[in-house]
């Protein structure tokens, strides 16, 4: 079932759009190579750097490739090694020859082993393209490679980095203050309601991503029918999120909360949205291959449709499945555009990083102020070492060698994006790929490349802690993350993607194993302060520790806390539940034709509850085929995205909410039936047993249901 469910919900954490279902297209084997299983990845996840591979050598011949400039490149010679065992020093530049060999490598065997139709890559250094380069196919049928200048690629949250450069201008400009609360920003039909929190959402606790809205996705993050599109303010007043915490207590990453960001600077200016961000933004700094527009018809309430020569050419989304690519359509993210919306080419993120890294000018025009540079470059609250914190909206990215730089990622249900700046470095990477398989390459190839060039090498596999095996008590347990659906049918889904186990084995090594599988940590320095680093890679832990005993832990992705959780929310005791549940509606159901004469003298009162529990045992074994249904058609998130719940896990939920009321009418009747009767006129004492044990078992699945969000149909 983990299997299953990873390949559902892969794409929902972050953001951004909305197929509707498209007739399936195949590649030919000829044009993509085979390879293993796809990966499909949550938005924003945490991902081990890998291991720095060797520079591999240039391909010039490669008909998949199209480079900008063409250059011909021919055999590569080994740059020589710093005193620290790096490849170059902080003030040396890139090599380009030898950074196309080594991007090549990475993104080819990516493409080959994880199935991803066409990627589009830029780098930049020193105010200098040095790479800009498209790999690959935007579209397969008709076949149209990918350029690197003309091809639009979906960028999901990357799109929040406009944004937060909008909200930083209006504070600039002091029409909008950081530590004042949203709600004076905001028209009040969406101004945030108190929901029994005295402290307000401030605008600060929206850049670092602290206001304490718990996260839902499912059924309405993305559209893949145009015609149910809503106007950004129509959307979030119907979807506003519940608040589970105090604000600034949690960094918890929120699509609404940077929703909530545009609509306040759209509020402030007078201007809509995506108007707004084009005349400030996009058109000073030359991006004239960007846009959150989408293409569509005409709608009232609608922003305009993005102008026909760029909709000619936004690459088309792919799913990979055992028989090829298969076509995704169109993913429409409008009514939540300051959170995901924007499309963009690898030429135009090149001058976007070149903006970052200049401080907020290009080409004689300023964008932004030294105020916001400064801001963009300082982190909002301090984060344990190794760990992505939060620089006024941007992510503060922790790299290979130390290097630390700021950027954001981005995925929709085919879309994965990424964008690193590292300013020591005057460096910028930017990569998208796609296809739903591809979050490994976007996610890593920045921190690869910081890692091949500027850090020194490391020796793997780290070695375990015997310290560690002492202490295994005060880490181990079972952890959920923050960021998720705190009640209703999808907080199902929250609780196990986001749910982590930790353990220590038996080499002294920790072992954490969840949502995106098992992972092997060492510590990094004194035990006491709780800090980890990966055995094979740069990604970190970083513990809470209260009283010697660990209460929450973060990743290197920083986008949640992972909090300690009782019994109830652990997935193996509820599937173990389900189990028995099954068996025991399946012998009682068997029963009514297996028992003797003898064993159906009841009285009254044992006939009642006998019928009851037969109505409860058909109950159970329909709600958990219905649920088994459901989840047979998770294999595509696309299914779960635009089809939730969905009849089959709406009438589940329903029917677990009858039996677990019908189980309490059992609890009641429980003295009644052991008092049973005369003995000639009643169950036998097996029997009693059996239906004790049958009640026992229905009210412990049925409690567990409730912590789990099954018992509210209404909730969907």
């Amino acid at each position: 079932m983990r299997l299953t469910i990873k390949a559902v919900l892969a794409a929902v954490l972050s953001l951004c759009a909305a197929p509707a279902l498209a007739q399936d297209q195949t590649t030919s084997p000829a044009l993509i190579p085979e390879g293993p299983t796809p990966y499909t990845s949550l938005q924003r996840p945490a991902r081990p750097a890998a291991p720095r591979p060797a520079a591999p050598r240039p391909n010039p011949a490669a008909a998949t490739a199209t480079a900008t400039p063409a250059a011909p490149i021919g055999v590569v010679a080994a740059l020589p090694v710093t005193a620290s065992g790096a490849r170059l020093g902080p003030a040396e530049t890139l090599p380009p020859a030898e950074l196309e060999a080594f991007v090549d490598g990475v993104v080819r065997s990516a493409m080959a082993r994880d199935h991803i139709a066409g990627v589009t890559v830029s780098v930049v250094q020193n105010g200098q393209v040095v790479l800009k380069k498209g790999y690959g196919f935007a579209s397969l049928a008709p076949a149209r490679k990918v350029d690197p200048d003309a091809t639009l690629f979906r960028i999901g949250s990357i799109s929040k980095t406009f944004t937060w450069i909008a909200l930083m201008k209006e504070i600039e400009a002091g029409r909008i203050r950081k530590d004042a609360p949203v709600n004076l920003y905001l028209p009040e039909q969406l101004q945030i309601r108190d929901q029994g929190f005295r402290t307000p959402v401030r605008i600060v606790n929206l850049m670092d991503h602290s206001p304490g809205f718990e996260d839902r996705a499912l059924g309405h993050l993305f559209e893949r029918n145009f015609a149910r599109e809503r106007s950004m303010a129509e959307y979030l007043r119907q979807e506003r999120p519940r608040r589970v915490r105090a604000p600034g207590e949690v960094a918890s990453y929120s699509n609404y909360g940077a929703a909530l960001a545009g609509q306040a600077v759209s509020y402030v200016s007078g201007k809509p949205y995506e108007r707004l961000i084009e005349e400030s933004i996009l058109l000073p700094a030359g991006m004239r291959n960007t846009s959150f527009r989408e293409p569509h018809e005409p709608k009232a309430g609608i922003a305009g449709a993005i102008p026909d020569r760029l909709a000619s050419q936004i690459s088309q989304g792919y799913r990979w499945t055992p028989s090829g690519f298969e076509a995704r359509p169109f993913e429409y993210i409008g009514h939540i555009a300051p959170a995901g919306s924007a499309s963009s080419t690898a030429a135009d993120m090149a001058r976007y990083m070149q903006l970052l890294l200049n401080g907020g000018a290009i080409d004689g025009a300023t964008i932004y102020g030294p105020g916001a540079a400064q801001a963009f470059r300082t982190p909002l609250r301090k984060t344990p070492a190794g760990i992505n914190g939060w620089r006024h909206g941007f992510v503060d990215y922790s790299l290979q060698g130390g290097a630390r730089g700021f950027g954001h990622d981005g995925g929709t249900l085919s879309f994965h994006s990424n964008m690193v700046v590292i300013p020591h470095l005057r460096l910028g990477v930017f990569v998208s790929t796609n296809t739903d398989t591809g979050g490994d390459l976007a996610h890593g190839l920045a921190d690869q490349v910081v890692g091949q060039f500027y850090a020194p090498p490391q020796v793997y596999p780290r070695p375990g802690s015997e310290a560690l095996k002492d202490r295994a008590r005060d880490f181990e347990g079972y952890f959920v993350g923050t960021r998720r659906a705190y009640r209703g049918l999808e907080s199902i889904v929250g609780l196990v993607t986001t749910g982590m186990t930790v353990k220590v084995d038996n080499r002294g090594r920790l072992v954490t194993s969840g949502f995106n599988g098992a992972r092997t940590w060492v510590p990094d320095g004194d035990l006491a302060e709780g800090r980890f680093v990966s055995t094979s890679g740069a990604n970190r832990l970083a513990f809470s520790m209260s009283g010697g005993r660990v209460q929450s832990f973060q990743t290197s992705d920083g986008g949640q806390t992972f909090e300690r959780a009782g019994f109830w929310k652990n997935p193996s005791p509820a599937m173990t539940l389900a189990i028995l549940t099954g068996v025991a509606a399946a012998a009682t159901l068997a029963g009514i034709f297996l028992r003797n004469r003898r064993e159906f003298r009841e009285t009254p009162v044992q006939s009642r509850a006998s019928l009851i529990q037969n109505i409860q045992a058909a109950l159970w074994l329909t709600m958990l085929i219905l649920f088994g249904l459901w989840l047979s058609r998770t294999g595509d998130i696309a299914n779960v995205m635009y089809g939730w719940p969905g009849p089959l896990l709406f009438i589940a939920s329903a029917c677990a909410l009858v039996a677990a009321a019908l189980t309490l009418a059992t609890l009641l009747l429980l003295p009644a039936i052991w008092r049973g009767g005369r003995r000639v006129d009643s169950w036998t004492p097996l029997r009693k047993l059996a239906f004790s044990v049958t009640v026992l078992l229905y009210s412990a699945f049925a409690v567990v249901l409730w912590f789990w969000g099954v018992l509210s149909p209404w909730s969907g």
